[in-house]
Formats: C-alpha cells, structure tokens, sequence
C-alpha cells in the first residue's frame, strides 16, 4: 500500500501594511499631538500571530528601498533613503479585518497584544536600523487621529506573505 506523505501546514504570518507618501503627516491622543512629520510616509501596520522577525526584515528593507518618489524629472524613481524623508508608523489592527461574513468586521486575524506589541516594538527597531534615522510613531493600542496631506496621492499595500 502507497501512502502518500502528509504535507504539514507551516502557519505563516501575514503582516500587512499601507504606506501613503505625505507632505505631511501627524497623529494625535486625545487631542495632543504624538509625533508629527514633514515629506516622508506613513505607515499603518498590522500584524498576524505566525509574524516572524523575517518577515520584519522583508518588509522593512522594502518600505525604506521603495522607490516612490520622484526624481528630478517627475518619474517616481527614488527611495525614502534617497529623499531624507521621515517616517510615521501607526499600529492598525484593523488591516486584517475579515468582511467576508455579515456586516461587522471580524478581526480575529490579527495577533493579539502580548504578540503585536513585542512585534511592533521589534518592527520600529528595524525601520530604524535600515533607514539610520529615528521612526516617529503612534502608541500601541490607543485611540489614535491621524492626519495626513497624501503627495501624489500614492498609496501602497503591502503583505509579507504573498511578497507583493
């Protein structure tokens, strides 16, 4: 008799971003501003239980060698690194909201605190070394406002899993 060898299924994290290129950007907690930047990105993350320091990496190296921004002649051909530009990243567990049932979002996808937390707090670290500059950011789990002038308007999605 044949058997056929069992596939394991390796939980694999889906880390989830969207970067919107600003002019400027801020976020504020009960109506006092967080932190603030000029030119640069914001960045709204959020993270799965199965996210893994390489998929920190991954997307780190992708968010600072993103190649948005434009060159002397208007063609988005340039990368934050090459722009000086700042960072604003937010924690946004909402990025994995299910719709597919009913009408109220289920958000079971996304990594509860004790795992977002540390991920977050290890995804700042990260942003920072790869791009040699202090990251401005919201804080984890509050009731964040957050305002924004998009430039162009650009807006990326990003997930770690499908690499796109």
């Amino acid at each position: 008799m044949y058997l056929r060898p069992v596939k394991q299924r390796i939980a694999k994290g889906k880390m989830r971003i969207v970067i919107q290129r600003v002019t400027r950007a801020s976020v504020s907690i009960e109506g006092h501003c967080r932190a603030s930047i000029g030119s640069g990105l914001l960045i709204l993350a959020g993270f799965e239980e199965a996210d893994t320091p390489e998929d920190l990496e991954w997307m780190s190296k992708k968010i600072v060698n993103l190649r948005i921004f434009d060159d002397d002649k208007g063609v988005m051909n340039r990368s934050l690194s090459e722009t000086d530009g700042d960072m604003l990243l937010v924690s946004q567990f909402t990025l994995h909201a299910q719709t597919r049932k009913g009408n109220r979002p289920s958000y079971i996808r996304a990594a509860r605190p004790e795992t977002a937390i540390p991920l977050y707090e290890a995804f700042i670290r990260q942003l920072e070394q790869d791009a040699a500059k202090t990251i401005h950011t919201g804080t984890f789990g509050a009731n964040m406002q957050i305002e924004l002038l998009n430039d162009g308007p650009v807006t990326i999605c990003i997930d770690s899993k499908n690499k796109e």
